[in-house]
């Protein structure tokens, strides 16, 4: 509950809709495969390390973990044929003999294909949540700034202290 305020503070807030749109696209990833991985720690050291929204990432990744569950059998089965495409052999050998790809765990069928699958999904998503947050900033929120309820609470001392609080 406390992800969901805190994205909804923060679609209110100035931060940047690329921010929100790649803690989203991210989070996504991060959901879509498993947890344990190089991946992933790759994964939260980029969401860790770039100004990425965390309540995005957060809310994304318990979204998208669910969709895993129900999509898990298709990303199998995309893991399944590119490590069983007779051309690619040769670089998966050589990937599996060195410690990084092992490390990789490229050799588990749902692991490759979720990430595959999730990569492949990124770019559009993460147009879609950036226009989604723009149109969001410049219809429902103008449209509940003029209700008159919220004008009046937003006139109060009670919500001046606690935008002070939050801060």
């Amino acid at each position: 509950m406390g992800a969901i305020v805190k994205l909804l503070k923060a679609l209110n807030s100035d931060a940047s809709p690329w921010q929100l749109a790649w803690g989203f696209t991210l989070g996504m990833v991060m959901g879509l495969t498993p947890m344990l991985g190089l991946h992933s720690v790759i994964l939260l050291f980029v969401v860790l390390f770039f100004r990425v929204n965390l309540s995005a990432f957060l809310l994304a990744w318990a979204l998208f973990s669910l969709f895993a569950l129900a999509l898990g059998s298709v990303m199998a089965g995309v893991g399944e044929s590119i490590l069983s495409n007779q051309s690619l052999v040769p670089f998966w050998t050589q990937l599996y003999s060195t410690t990084l790809g092992q490390l990789s765990q490229f050799y588990h069928t749902l692991t490759l294909g979720s990430l595959v699958f999730s990569l492949i999904c990124s770019p559009v998503l993460l147009i879609a949540s950036k226009i989604l947050v723009v149109q969001y900033r410049a219809k429902v929120m103008v449209w509940v700034n003029k209700i008159k309820l919220v004008q009046f609470i937003k006139g109060t001392n009670f919500y001046r202290l606690y935008q002070a609080l939050g801060e």
